[in-house]
């Protein structure tokens, strides 16, 4: 970026990169949850898929399924539960995000969504 661009320059005379999502003017420019959040989650997908793979082999087992069989039983219910915590996972970090930003915007901007929602829906 070149120094003497007048839309890179701010009113005091830095330079700052467009779009930087850590500047502080004008709130958040996100809506994504903590990185703590974040691993947790991406964490949790696995821990979903071992658990599925646990139940798979037990369910193998109980059913004398051996080799191919119960290799794609435990692969399939592993990959099934890893899917359901990760649908799981992101629309809690969907709700953590938006959750988060209203809170910084304040009660005014609650309200002034809520009565555009009724709006909408009359």
């Amino acid at each position: 970026m070149r120094k003497d661009d007048p839309a890179a320059s701010s009113a005091d005379g830095t330079t700052e990169p467009h779009g930087d999502p850590t500047s502080a003017a004008g709130g958040p420019d996100t809506a994504l949850p903590p990185l703590f959040a974040r691993v947790l989650a991406f964490l949790a997908v696995f821990v979903g898929a071992a658990a599925g793979g646990f139940i798979g082999y037990a369910f193998a087992e109980l059913g004398n399924f051996e080799g191919f069989t119960g290799g794609l039983i435990v692969l399939l219910t592993g990959l099934g539960f890893a899917g359901g915590v990760a649908v799981i996972a992101v629309l809690t970090l969907r709700a953590l995000g938006e959750w988060r930003t209203i809170r910084e915007q304040g009660p005014d901007a609650m309200r002034a969504a809520r009565t555009a929602q009724t709006r909408r829906v009359s």
